[in-house]
């Protein structure tokens, strides 16, 4: 068994398609063929579910592919290591952000860049979720994300700023005259909220429970810069975290307003994967990292 052959197979159970997994890895298509068929022999079990077309992994493929996912992640982080001894920092960081944390990425990644330009930087937008399932699977190196809302599995973790909400609305909207309002009164306004499959919105319907709400937005959807505009639709309005407004600064025509009783927060920081040996690159990250400042 060779590492290319591991390689060629997590690119077809990528791609799911043998010329573009070939592509991708820069050879024929006959070559990534037979160095699969030649994996398969010297296994002694079906990988590949073949017709006329690429079809599928057999369940020892499946399984495989996650197997060689690792080895090969623990192959680039030994290189990266022995990269680090030899020349400084150097090769690609791969960080996944939830939508809610991209505005203050580039507090992150700027020093970051600056202590090592060697270092290429890949941004990703992604739910918690996928950021969970990235780091178990090395697709990613690091993740920005909730760190105390829902339970995170197998990581290090470092927090960086405490993440709180604001309702936006229109200065024409009587409510305009107010600084603050409460979750309760908020549940009875039309809402503009991001969808449930992001981890924001759960924590905002979680807040409107504890107060014994369950509000049904007007719209919801899974850009968080969706919601600043929309509050600008006569009638309704939206929330967001108040890090976001506070960054792009508050929309002509709009005004935010602290929500309040209860004065809800939640952890935001950096996470990493919890194995040995870890990636420099990650870890390096983390290392100069400093808190957000969390100024509303």
């Amino acid at each position: 068994m060779v590492i290319k052959q591991l390689a060629y197979l997590v690119a077809l159970a990528r791609e799911k398609h043998f010329a573009r997994a070939a592509k991708a890895c820069n050879i024929s298509q006959p070559t990534l063929s037979g160095a699969i068929r030649a994996l398969e022999e010297e296994l002694g079990v079906p990988l590949v579910e073949r017709g006329h077309r690429f079809t599928g992994l057999t369940a020892e493929g499946a399984m495989i592919v996650e197997h060689a996912k690792r080895i090969l992640g623990e192959i680039d982080m030994m290189g990266q290591s022995i990269s680090d001894v030899r020349k400084g920092l150097k090769g690609r960081l791969r960080l996944g952000a939830i939508p809610t944390a991209l505005p203050l990425v580039a507090a992150i990644t700027g020093p970051f860049s600056e202590r090592y330009p060697a270092v290429t930087l890949t941004v990703l937008s992604m739910t918690s979720n996928a950021i969970q399932s990235a780091i178990d699977n090395f697709d990613i190196d690091v993740g920005l994300t909730y760190l105390d809302n829902e339970p995170l599995e197998r990581v290090i973790s470092k927090p960086l700023y405490l993440e709180t909400y604001v309702l936006l609305t229109r200065t024409d909207n009587a409510l305009a005259a107010r600084d603050e309002i409460g979750w309760r009164e908020a549940a009875e306004l039309n809402l503009c909220l991001l969808t449930p499959d992001m981890q924001n919105r759960r924590i905002i319907d979680g807040i409107f429970r504890s107060v014994g709400k369950a509000p049904v937005p007007v719209m919801e959807t899974n850009s968080i810069f969706n919601l600043c505009t929309h509050a600008a639709v006569p009638g309704w309005v939206s929330i967001v975290p108040s890090q976001l407004a506070r960054f792009f600064g508050i929309p002509a025509g709009l005004k935010s307003l602290r929500l309040v009783e209860p004065a809800a927060s939640r952890s935001v920081g950096l996470i990493l994967a919890d194995r040995q040996p870890q990636s420099p690159l990650a870890q390096s990250l983390l290392a100069i990292a400093e808190p957000i400042a969390d100024e509303v």
